[in-house]
Parts: C-alpha cells; sequence; structure tokens
C-alpha cells in the first residue's frame, strides 16, 4: 500500500502496518527539528490543546528527549532538508522488494491528482516497471493518458461502493 497521506487511516483500517509505504511520512511520530539524531518517537502522548478563537497552542510544545529541541511531526514538508527519512526508507524498501515479487500489477489510484506527483509517479514506475495495468480513481483528473489502465472520473467511495457489489454478485 503506497500512500501519501500522513493521518494513518490505513493502519486503523487494520492493514499491515510492515505493508504500507507512507511516502510522506506520519503524524504518529515525532522528530527533533533540529534533527539532533536519526530517532523517532511515538506522537501518541501528545494531547495538544488550541485556543480555536485565536488558533494558538496553550502550553509547551513537544520537545526532543534527547537535545530538548522542539519536535515536530515526522511528515516530508516542502524544501523539507530537516526530515529523518529513515522509517519511509525501510518502508519503502519492503514494497520495492514486494514489487520485484509480483507479475502484472494492477495499481489503483485513488483521488490523486495533478498536484500530488509522488503518487502519480510511484503509479506509472509500477505499471511501466512490472508490466501492469492502472486503475485512476479521480471525479476531476481521471485520465490514465499513455499509461495501460482506465480512468474513473467518479469519488472513490462511489466508485469501490460499486466495484465490491460487483464483486460480490460474481461470488454469489
Amino acid at each position: 500500500m503506497f500512500t501519501s497521506n500522513v493521518d494513518g487511516h490505513f493502519q486503523n483500517a487494520g492493514f499491515d502496518p510492515l505493508r504500507i509505504d507512507e511516502c510522506h511520512g506520519s503524524i504518529h511520530r515525532l522528530q527533533c527539528l533540529v534533527p539532533c539524531s536519526p530517532a523517532l518517537w511515538p506522537a501518541s502522548g501528545l494531547q495538544p490543546a488550541v485556543d480555536e478563537t485565536r488558533c494558538e497552542l496553550l502550553g509547551p510544545l513537544p520537545a526532543c528527549p534527547h537535545c530538548g529541541a522542539v519536535a515536530r511531526p515526522n511528515i516530508l514538508m516542502f524544501d523539507d532538508y530537516g526530515w529523518v527519512e529513515e522509517r519511509r526508507a525501510l518502508q519503502a524498501a519492503r514494497c520495492r522488494g514486494w514489487l520485484d515479487q509480483v507479475r502484472r500489477p494492477v495499481v489503483i489510484e485513488i483521488g490523486a491528482g495533478l498536484n500530488i506527483p509522488t503518487v502519480r509517479h510511484f503509479a506509472h514506475r509500477v505499471v511501466l516497471r512490472h508490466g501492469g495495468s492502472l486503475i485512476r480513481i479521480n471525479p476531476r483528473e481521471a485520465d490514465p493518458g499513455s499509461m495501460p489502465g482506465i480512468g474513473i472520473p467518479a469519488g472513490a467511495l462511489e466508485t469501490l461502493t460499486a466495484i465490491d457489489a460487483l464483486l460480490g454478485r460474481k461470488q454469489a
């Protein structure tokens, strides 16, 4: 599972965390802002109180347990040279290892428009390298272009529900 989402919804939905490649990191891990080391730690204990009227954090910012500097989410930002990417590198290596064992994969790209090139580039690399096909589900930017496959100009829930219903009828 390759995802640009940083929210952990795939893990919460029951997907095996060892089969997820979070290309932009995760809000569920913190790192040092400096960074003083490649260490990451769970963000599970962080319960920020926010004054929503003033858009202001109440209380102290999270701190790095190693040097005391401010901690930040382990998420890749634009032009982010301080992102600790070791966790993501391990995820990517596992994903590549799995793909090397797959013949003719079908990539189902859901909701990644032109503004999320990491997902589009990943889908194209997999299809071209492994001889697969692309199913692109996107209400506004569904065209698969030169990729072998199809585009479905609809929302994810609507499309996946319809596919599930069709597959359920065939299995019965």
